[in-house]
């Protein structure tokens, strides 16, 4: 690589636009700073996202490893931000907005608090792409398109999986206080399953402290029979809280990652709801390119649904390959 060609990829590093799980991305961004084509001959804008995410948060790794890799393909700077508390996350966006960004793609988990951002990026002419949460809101405050799971279907889908399986009372484990989609996942969960469906608040932010308090919920009702967990981490926390507390509970999950495969390999986790993170922000990106190319847009002005799509130890492994290079 030459002189030039190194600082270019070390100005590309610095801008932000690389992250776990971009592996693929970041090779093709050395490739176009050896002399390669980009894949598209259209003007270098630049799209930010900004996510609800804490550190370490593998969903979101996905998230940000699909939209990096659209963004290689489309010839876009990628840059990406994450705040869990919902104000800071807002204070992230309007830096974006104030640094005039040509596209914006934002989770709402708690959408009171972006609600005035994101009509800010549409009113400066901004165009927004909602991702993952906030479905219902998301074109009310002006976005183009949201794209993810609707949490209500999601839920009544894992409802109907344990209706199946045989269960007849299921706990819901909540790790994120204050987020709509997950409090509507157990609400779609209650419309379609037969039994009792138990809200459990955890602090998610401390797994033993999740652990500690599944656990004496099974120890304290001995009819609990299924646990849900709204997170692919919180998977085989469940497991080993059931496991301590001498229940027989099955464990299920929203979201996947290589522990969750295991788990569903080795028959600790029966079932786990996928919705397709990966596509998540490859798409917002790709939706937002498109506008700004050619100004299309998909969805009509309704959701586009990346999921749920219910997956079992039948298909752990053919998922093992895609979770390991952090696509699914």
């Amino acid at each position: 690589m030459t002189t030039t060609a190194t600082l270019l990829a070390l100005a590309l590093a610095a801008a932000g636009c690389s992250g776990t799980g971009g592996k693929r991305a970041e090779e093709e961004r050395e490739r176009q700073a050896a002399g390669g084509k980009a894949a598209v001959d259209t003007p270098r804008w630049t799209f930010a996202m900004v996510t609800h995410s804490g550190a370490g948060d593998t969903f979101w790794d996905i998230v940000r490893a699909g939209a990096e890799q659209a963004a290689v393909k489309d010839n876009i700077e990628f840059l990406y931000s994450a705040d869990p508390a919902a104000g800071e996350q807002a204070q992230l966006a309007q830096a974006r907005i104030d640094q005039k960004v040509d596209g914006l793609i934002v989770s709402l988990a708690k959408p009171e608090a972006m609600e005035a951002v994101v009509r800010e990026a549409v009113a400066a002419g901004i165009p927004v792409v909602t991702v993952n949460s906030g479905q219902d809101v998301s074109a009310g405050f002006g976005a183009l398109a949201h794209i993810g799971q609707d949490e209500v279907t999601a839920g009544r889908a894992v409802g109907a999986e344990l209706n199946e399986r045989g269960r007849t009372k299921a706990v819901c484990v909540l790790h994120e206080q204050g987020n709509v989609g997950h409090e509507q996942r157990c609400d779609g969960v209650r419309e379609t399953f037969g039994g009792p469906v138990e809200n459990l608040y955890v602090d998610g932010t401390s797994m033993p402290s999740v652990q500690s308090s599944i656990e004496a919920e099974l120890q304290s009702d001995a009819g609990v029979d299924s646990v849900v967990t709204l997170g692919a981490p919180f998977a085989a926390t469940a497991a080993r809280a059931a496991g301590q507390a001498g229940s027989e509970a099955q464990i299920a999950t929203f979201d996947l990652n290589p522990a969750v495969v295991t788990g569903l390999r080795e028959g600790t986790v029966t079932f786990a709801v996928d919705q397709q993170p990966y596509l998540q922000g490859y798409e917002a990106v790709d939706l937002l390119w498109l506008h700004r190319y050619n100004a299309t847009m998909l969805g009509g002005g309704e959701p586009v649904r990346t999921g749920p799509q219910i997956l079992t130890g039948d298909d752990a492994e053919a998922l093992a390959e895609y979770t390991a290079r952090g696509t699914r």
